[in-house]
């Protein structure tokens, strides 16, 4: 049974809600990455900033990304698996909610990030197109 672990991206980070959309900038660039958790105090995740976040909630809006802070631009708690749910999980969880990057927890911090490329790296093609149509084809 292949597993959330076995198709993650281990190294995921997070930053503070209190971080700005400037230093997330800035780390997703430093980490090569379009997405970072966004955690509490006590590194409970409270949202997903995304680099197209960034620019259409913050930049587009006339927002300083000195100022404005990582929480602002989070929309909701995200949804996440556990590294050890099966890959069929993951998927129903991605593709009913219309996602495109899963957060992977362990003993409810973070361990990986799951996203499209892992999933084309992992997935045959039969699941690979039920993917893109679920999240790309018209609701």
């Amino acid at each position: 049974m292949t597993t959330a672990r076995d198709i993650m991206r281990p190294d995921a980070q997070w930053i503070s809600r209190q971080d700005t959309v400037e230093h997330a900038a800035r780390m997703m660039a430093d980490l090569g990455v379009g997405s970072l958790v966004v955690a509490d105090e006590n590194q409970r995740m409270c949202g997903i900033v995304t680099d197209r976040d960034i620019v259409v909630k913050c930049v587009a809006r006339g927002g300083s990304p000195a100022t404005v802070r990582a929480a602002e631009l989070c929309a909701a708690t995200p949804r996440w698996v556990s590294a050890d749910a099966d890959v069929e999980e993951v998927l129903d969880e991605m593709e009913s909610h219309r996602v495109k990057r899963m957060p992977v927890v362990e003993d409810k911090k973070l361990v990986g990030m799951i996203s499209e490329a892992d999933l084309a790296r992992h997935l045959d093609d039969n699941q690979l197109g039920e993917f893109v149509t679920a999240i790309y084809g018209r609701p």
